[in-house]
């Protein structure tokens, strides 16, 4: 009995001991957190100074790769900030701002425990409309001490001197600096900036429609860009409504009457006339984008980054010029072209060296703020290289430039409930049997059928893939895919194209060299081009081969054709038009530069029977012709694997003893001309 009473004695007293060892831990570990908190809640500047950082920014810097300024996010002189007091800030604006970016932003200490959790539930869930766990307050002290430190560090800084500050001013003060301090892009920092910048009037007379499309920008200024964007900026109103209803700030009457009220407009029809007064538009707007996506808006616009991009100035200037006089010319022609568009990339390096969105930015009658070079159009025939590379590289069934196909009328089967598709030839004409190289040298649209009926359109969808086409994603493509039946931006056309320019590798374009701090530390480094073999040498010079020869083009094309030569240079070109005349590319290479151009309506409105080898080739010509003058002449480099084998020019075949017709074809020598002629073939 006695030896159970002493082991009783022993375990409580040891619980005892453990209880007093945990009270403890937990009392230093509460002294050491209050030390912390103490220590960092001590760097806390006094409440002018706050409003002074708040009222502050280092502009950020995009340069050409000269180092020329293209653009500063912006320059203390030129950015627009007037500072109002919160009472002359629309109500509409505030609760706007509040339902999006913090609802309980006048009930939390600072931080938002509801928020984080909200944020970290849709992170679990994979939603994609992830809130910000950050309340007002701790995004105000990010952007005025914190900058883009991303250490988990930085976090706890953040927390504590958001408490402090909370704790310290007035929550109507911190709203106040806040509405005043945040960017809303296009130069307008603050709510007043933001209110004359869009609707040209002051932030104390925003209606809800108003209040609700200005407070959605601050998240992704350039992204939400009412003036380059106005469907993406709608979307973002649109949330912003229904946060406002959700957090009770407005009824779901009052919400759907502010959305129906711009439903169909224009964005010209309700915006102030927007200016752009630098270099390069469409390309800095792109930049910016890709900087908020890497960085965040607000330390793009004032975090003093030093971005070297890869354009080229002078060659800018020519593509800008090719384009506008090219476009003033079609409108003189009357071929109802209001809008074109030019990229120019490195195929070695993945530069873009060039990029003009619309023949005048700040032209609202022609959407020139819409940067047509990035904007997904049907391609029409440019896409034809790719379903014949797919061809070649079909096994064991492949094709060769010599391969004969049938160019007759056609009635396809085009998949379970769809009518026969029956097409034809731009020319109206029916051509017999054509080798592949007169087929595609001519932009003959029934073999071109044929050729994606051999491969299937899967092939086709994924060497469009594997050179960078990220829009060919529709499940229900017909065969008119292979004559521009979907939807690709110039920049990815362009591209796709520089992978054959470089013989098969394929290097990503990209609009930023390296990116660096205001005290010069390298943030990123894009500047060395990452190679990776798209397809084999062989199958990119026989493309080549076929897109520079001028002879064999010339049946279809005529005098068209020497829109698609450079004096003294080889070149290889392929043009596209899409139906009604609605869009025309040509996107042509050296291997040294390739160039894309598209001309069109931004509206979709039809061309006036304005073919692409006459509405775009002259603008490509123009621009190619004067940026490679003076640079040396360099031949297309032929692989080893690549051998001249002489054919029967009417079967694509070995030439049997009674083949009266023989002409020199190039092979790849894995993949050589049959030993006898196949049936009447595709």
């Amino acid at each position: 009995m006695m030896a159970r009473q002493s082991s009783t004695v022993q375990f409580f007293n040891l619980l005892l001991l453990g209880l007093l060892v945990l009270v403890g831990l937990t009392l230093i570990a509460l002294a050491a957190g209050l030390f912390a908190y103490g220590r960092i809640a001590s760097t806390l500047p006094p409440p002018q100074e706050l409003r002074d950082r708040a009222n502050t920014f280092q502009s950020t810097q995009i340069l050409d790769r000269n180092g020329g300024l293209l653009y500063e996010v912006f320059p203390n002189d030129a950015g627009r900030r007037t500072v109002v007091p919160l009472g002359s800030i629309s109500p509409y604006l505030i609760n706007a701002t509040l339902a999006t970016e913090d609802p309980n932003f006048y009930r939390h200490p600072g931080v938002d425990p509801v928020g984080v959790a909200r944020a970290v539930y849709y992170i679990l869930r994979q939603d994609a409309r992830i809130p910000g766990g950050s309340s007002i307050t701790q995004q105000l002290v990010k952007l005025t001490f914190l900058g883009a430190d991303k250490r988990f560090t930085r976090k706890i800084n953040e927390a504590v001197l958001a408490i402090e500050i909370s704790r310290r001013y007035d929550k109507d003060a911190i709203l106040e600096i806040y509405l005043n301090h945040i960017f809303y892009g296009n130069l307008a920092y603050g709510v007043e900036a933001a209110a004359q910048t869009y609707f040209g009037k002051p932030a104390s007379s925003l209606d809800l429609a108003e209040a609700s499309l200005v407070a959605g920008l601050p998240q992704a200024p350039a992204l939400y860009d009412p003036y380059t964007n106005w469907e993406a900026a709608r979307a973002r109103q649109a949330d912003v409504l229904r946060l406002m209803v959700e957090h009770g700030f407005v009824s779901p009457d009052e919400a759907t009457a502010a959305w129906l009220r711009w439903e169909g407009k224009d964005s010209s029809a309700i915006l102030a006339a927007p200016s752009a007064g630098f270099p390069a538009p469409h390309f800095v707007v792109l930049v910016r984008q890709l900087l908020e996506r890497q960085y965040g808006a607000e330390i793009v616009a004032k975090g003093g980054l030093r971005v070297t991009t890869t354009l080229d100035p002078q060659l800018q200037r020519l593509a800008e010029q090719a384009v506008r006089e090219g476009a003033a010319s079609l409108q003189k022609s009357k071929a109802n072209a209001r809008n074109a568009a030019l990229v120019a990339v490195d195929p070695q390096t993945g530069d873009i060296l060039a990029m003009v969105g619309s023949p005048d930015y700040n032209n609202a009658a022609i959407d020139g703020q819409v940067n047509m070079a990035v904007t997904p159009r049907q391609t029409g025939s440019t896409i034809k290289p790719l379903t014949y590379l797919a061809a070649f590289e079909q096994a064991p069934d492949y094709w060769t430039p010599a391969t004969i196909i049938q160019d007759e009328p056609t009635q396809f089967s085009d998949g379970p409930g769809r009518p026969p598709y029956v097409p034809r030839n731009y020319d109206g004409k029916f051509h017999g049997p054509v080798s592949v190289r007169s087929a595609l040298a001519n932009s003959y649209n029934i073999p071109a059928v044929k050729a994606l009926q051999h491969v299937g359109i899967p092939a086709l969808k994924e060497v469009a893939a594997r050179l960078g086409i990220s829009t060919l994603t529709r499940p229900d493509y017909g065969l008119s895919l292979t004559l521009g039946g979907g939807e690709v931006s110039l920049l990815e056309m362009t591209g796709a194209f520089a992978a054959f320019a470089n013989g098969g590798y394929r290097v990503e374009p990209h609009a930023i060299l390296r990116t660096e701090t205001e005290t010069g530390d390298l943030l990123d480094d894009e500047g060395r081009p990452q190679l990776r073999r798209a397809m084999s040498a062989e199958h990119a010079f026989l493309i080549t081969s076929i897109l520079s020869d001028t002879e064999a083009r010339r049946p279809a094309f005529g005098a068209a054709a020497r829109w698609l030569e450079l004096a003294g240079r080889p070149v290889a070109a392929k043009t596209g038009t899409t139906n009604d005349y609605r869009d025309g590319w040509t996107v042509g290479y050296t291997p040294d530069l390739v160039g894309g151009v598209w001309v069109g309506n931004t509206d979709n409105a039809p061309m006036n029977a304005a073919a692409a080898s006459v509405s775009a080739a002259p603008i490509w010509h123009q621009f190619m012709q004067t940026a490679l003058a003076g640079r040396p002449v360099r031949p297309f480099l032929r692989p080893q694997g690549i051998v001249t084998v002489e054919v029967c020019a009417d079967t694509g075949a070995l030439p049997a003893p009674d083949c009266p017709n023989r002409r020199s074809e190039l092979f790849s020598a894995t993949q050589p001309p049959p030993a006898a002629a196949t049936p009447a073939l595709q």
